[in-house]
């Protein structure tokens, strides 16, 4: 006859009920996990407000004033759930060929004109998305205190891309310097000048290379983010420069296919604010102004 220890198997009983517990807590705590995941979603800035994983927004931009303007929007972003990487360029080229090809998701640093000039000419399918600022086109010199001192024959460099090419000549018109047969065309080249008391020559180069030219030429017209970083100041050392009633406002530029996500219209939103009007304004001191 066998015995049954009562009291050993009522310890082995209780024993596996507790494991059996623990288990079951394990499976629910993972299916709550699992659940939480589901419900907080992956896009930056949900709209139903929850919680979610941060985006990576890649822009495109000039070392100045672009990349300092985009620096102070970060924090912004950051609380919207965006990480904003900066790539800077120097190369004008670079910037819409990048993001067609979707290298990088936006850039800034170029006005409608120009955009307007590369979509037509290469093809592009991108699209602005807002303006921020306009930088006014200044005319500098190494060898003149006034546009009136230039000699006759005097060698003046432009940018050699259409659309900033033709900004040149319309502000050096404007300023008397040329007359030109149609001085609303922005699209004006050197065979549009109708008036040239002057006989100036005018020389068209790439439009980083424009402040090294100022030992060279009598006189340059430069973009301003390029004489920003040359150590120019647009407002004390440009014999001319454009007022702010002009078309050349700096974008936001990005893809037909995501200039309407909420990433890019929340660094849009953030690039339009009150806030940014003061900070362009007080750091730039009208060097570069608000477009909006």
């Amino acid at each position: 006859m066998k015995f049954i220890n009562i009291g050993g198997y009522n310890e082995m009983k209780k024993w596996n009920v507790m494991i059996l517990t623990l288990a079951m807590l394990l499976v629910l705590a993972a299916c709550g996990t699992d659940t939480e995941k589901e419900s907080t979603g992956s896009d930056a800035g949900s709209k139903d407000g929850a919680a979610s994983e941060t985006v990576t927004l890649r822009v495109g931009a000039s070392p100045q004033p672009h990349s300092q303007i985009l620096e102070h929007v970060k924090p912004v972003l950051e609380q919207e759930g965006i990480q904003l990487e900066i790539i800077e360029f120097t190369d004008y080229v670079q910037f819409n060929q990048q993001t067609d090809q979707k290298e990088i998701d936006a850039n800034f640093f170029q006005h409608k004109p120009y955009l307007d000039g590369e979509i037509e000419q290469r093809g592009f399918d991108l699209a602005p998305v807002t303006a921020v600022h306009v930088e006014p086109m200044g005319a500098y010199s190494n060898q003149v205190e006034s546009l009136d001192d230039l000699k006759d024959g005097a060698v003046i460099a432009i940018p050699n891309d259409p659309s900033n090419g033709g900004r040149a000549l319309l502000l050096l018109a404007k300023h008397g310097v040329i007359q030109l047969e149609d001085d609303s065309n922005l699209a004006v080249t050197a065979k549009d000048i109708t008036g040239n008391p002057k006989n100036l020559e005018f020389k068209e180069v790439d439009a980083a290379m424009l402040p090294r030219m100022l030992d060279e030429m009598d006189a340059a017209v430069i973009n301003t983010n390029y004489a920003l970083e040359a150590g120019l100041n647009p407002l004390e050392d440009a014999l001319v420069i454009e007022d702010k009633d002009n078309p050349y406002a700096n974008l936001l530029v990005a893809r037909s296919d995501n200039k309407d996500s909420e990433a890019i219209q929340k660094l849009a939103e953030a690039l339009t604010s009150a806030e940014m009007k003061t900070f362009i304004e007080e750091q730039f001191k009208g060097s570069i102004i608000p477009a909006f």
